[in-house]
């Protein structure tokens, strides 16, 4: 059975976002709001609560996970980035992209993909994210939450919650926050390759 945090969205309760911050130190798999849909979480160097990530969602050791970042900073150590990757990673953070950029020798080998050695990067702009990664201390693993079979990925957790409950240690419960996954975009060459369309707005890049 998953413990609920009934965290405000807009002015969350440090308290208990130190409480969740301690939990996934001991392992906890989290379910969070971001500003596209409601996510996976655990901690970056916690082997055995990422394979229960891929569980949940049915992945195999072939898909990406996200990195989810509180800001340009942290992306620097775990991705690397050159100047034009920066100019765009500025343009559009915080906000509801991922970025596939090659791995650096910081990330754990797990996370990155076995054969390309890339990464999905994120900065969310939601503020039960923001003051979670700030009150963590270090990025999350991460991936869109989304039940194995179902259409779209989970808005609002409360019409989920018999799931949740036997999937995940922790629920932030932050309200519905819609049902869009992010805009994935490949920028680990040279150029901007798609790879999903999501809430994330192309035509900030003329695409």
């Amino acid at each position: 059975m998953a413990d609920w945090f009934d965290i405000h969205p807009v002015n969350p309760q440090k308290r208990l976002l130190a409480r969740v911050a301690v939990r996934l130190r001991q392992g906890a798999v989290i379910a969070y709001p971001t500003d596209s849909c409601y996510a996976l979480g655990c901690q970056l160097d916690d082997r055995e609560a990422a394979d229960r990530l891929r569980r949940i969602r049915g992945f195999d050791r072939h898909h990406h996970f996200t990195l989810v970042c509180r800001d340009l900073s942290e992306i620097a150590t775990y991705a690397r980035v050159d100047n034009r990757q920066f100019r765009l990673l500025k343009t559009l953070t915080p906000g509801p992209y991922t970025f596939v950029l090659q791995a650096t020798k910081e990330l754990p080998r797990r996370i990155a993909h076995d054969k390309r050695k890339t990464v999905g990067i994120r900065v969310p702009r939601h503020a039960i994210a923001q003051a979670l990664l700030e009150t963590l201390g270090e990025p999350l693993i991460s991936c869109t939450l989304q039940f194995p079979g179902d259409p779209e990925p989970v808005g609002d957790p409360h019409a989920y919650r018999e799931n949740l409950d036997r999937a995940v240690d922790i629920v932030i419960d932050g309200g519905p926050c819609g049902t869009d996954p992010t805009t994935v975009l490949d920028i680990s060459g040279e150029g901007i390759e798609i790879l999903r369309r999501g809430k994330g707005d192309l035509a900030r890049l003329g695409l």
